[in-house]
């Protein structure tokens, strides 16, 4: 957020503050990040303001997706270094999200490209799993 109340991202979309834009139609944005973790990192945006997933729908999150997908081959095609591409996408603020307008991360990879991904990552045994398996299927119900 910028100012009070104000979306950095609804901005760029009206018009009233600089990006550089590398793709946009009806639904979507997709604008190099200024402050990119590898060059080349991009940030797809849907048009119309929602903070998170829960606030889109299946049409713009298509849309998103498939924008991520022709910026991910494009990336590869453009001669930026590119030998991989890690999608991300931070919903809420316990995920690290900072700009509260959904966004997705298309960040070329390559090895040695300094970017780090880490976590405690913990195997879990079979019957933990099945028991929060069982609790995501009735959210979903």
């Amino acid at each position: 957020m910028i100012g009070m109340g104000v979306c950095i991202f609804c901005e760029i979309i009206a018009g009233r503050a600089e990006a550089s834009v590398v793709y946009d139609d009806d639904n979507v944005v997709a604008i190099l990040d200024h402050k990119p973790a590898t060059v080349g990192h991009v940030l797809v945006i849907p048009r119309v303001h929602m903070a998170g997933l829960a606030d889109t729908d299946d049409a713009i999150g298509a849309a998103i997706w498939r924008t991520a997908r022709h910026v991910s081959v494009a990336l590869r095609a453009s001669g930026l270094r590119c030998d991989g591409v890690r999608l991300s996408l931070a919903d809420g603020e316990a995920a690290g999200q900072d700009v509260f307008h959904l966004h997705l991360h298309v960040v070329p990879r390559y090895p040695g490209d300094g970017v780090v991904v880490t976590a405690d990552w913990k195997k879990r045994s079979r019957e933990f799993l099945d028991q929060d398996a069982a609790l995501i299927r009735d959210a979903l119900a």
